[in-house]
């Protein structure tokens, strides 16, 4: 009888050849500890860089005291365990080459999962702003939450997520720089003022050569943003001229405010007619 019982214990991995079986924490772990091989990392991981310093250091603490701060985890459906919260004492845990660790079980769906690791970051201050705005992003898109109930969530104002989202809007380059920590999020804010991504990755570029703090970037901004709009009224003015003189028209602009109107004409009787139009008399033809 206890053979069988042994027999039946193995599972239906060694019953049925082929199926694979879960696998278990060792029935002679207590309570509140797991073999390591039966944690998964978490997918939900907001994190994308980890110092690899500070790893090395937390692994040597690790190999001196042991792991003195349990893993967050959820029980996954093929019996083992999967984390929720604690990714760098998780990585620090297995390089330090750990058997098993203390661990406490949460009851968590999906969203929960995302939820936990990313308030565990933002408290350790450990996400860097690109991180977390994608964290919210994925609240928003995958989980359906609103910004008022991330905002909850995550112990934030709602200007802030909002702030934080908005930082995705930048073009790929500038959210390296930003991830980096080339810039900051106020730089990365201040930048979101000009119009193109064109501008915002020229002006990123000029902040990092010449090292601007945010106020001499909300200068810039600023700057950039006015020229761009008497570009703009150049423009109009100058498609204005020229359709009531019927050729191109061009303003050469001088910072003083001064500057010269440039007419163009492809013959001497287009200039005659631009004379007439101006209130003159008509060119004369050169000998």
């Amino acid at each position: 009888m206890e053979t069988r019982k042994r027999g039946l214990g193995r599972g239906l991995g060694a019953l049925i050849p082929g199926v694979a079986r879960p696998v278990p924490v060792k029935e002679s772990e207590p309570e509140g500890w797991a073999a390591l091989e039966t944690i998964s990392p978490n997918p939900f991981q907001p994190r994308e860089a980890f110092d690899e310093t500070a790893l090395d250091e937390l692994t040597a603490s690790i190999r001196d005291k042991g792991l003195l701060q349990p893993l967050v985890v959820r029980r996954g459906s093929d019996g083992r365990y999967q984390l929720i919260a604690g990714e760098r004492r998780f990585r620090a845990a297995q390089r330090a080459g750990l058997g098993r660790v203390p661990i406490v079980v949460r009851e968590a769906d999906d969203s929960e999962a995302l939820e936990l690791a990313l308030v565990e970051n933002l408290q350790r201050e450990n996400l860097n702003p690109v991180e977390e705005a994608r964290a919210y992003q994925r609240l928003t898109e995958e989980f359906g939450l609103a910004q008022e109930d991330i905002a909850i969530k995550v112990s934030k104002s709602r200007s802030a997520v909002t702030n934080s989202l908005r930082l995705l809007q930048l073009p790929q380059d500038v959210l390296a720089q930003l991830g980096s920590g080339a810039l900051s999020a106020g730089h990365a804010r201040s930048l979101l003022g000009l119009a193109s991504a064109q501008a915002q990755a020229a002006a990123a570029r000029d902040v990092v050569a010449k090292r601007l703090s945010v106020r001499d970037t909300e200068k810039l901004v600023r700057d950039q943003a006015l020229a761009a709009d008497r570009d703009v009224e150049r423009r109009a003015v100058e498609t204005d001229l020229a359709r009531a003189l019927g050729t191109r028209v061009y303003l050469r602009n001088n910072r003083d405010g001064s500057g010269r109107i440039v007419i163009e004409y492809y013959s001497l009787a287009e200039l005659n007619g631009l004379i007439e139009r101006l209130g003159g008399g008509s060119a004369e033809p050169a000998n």
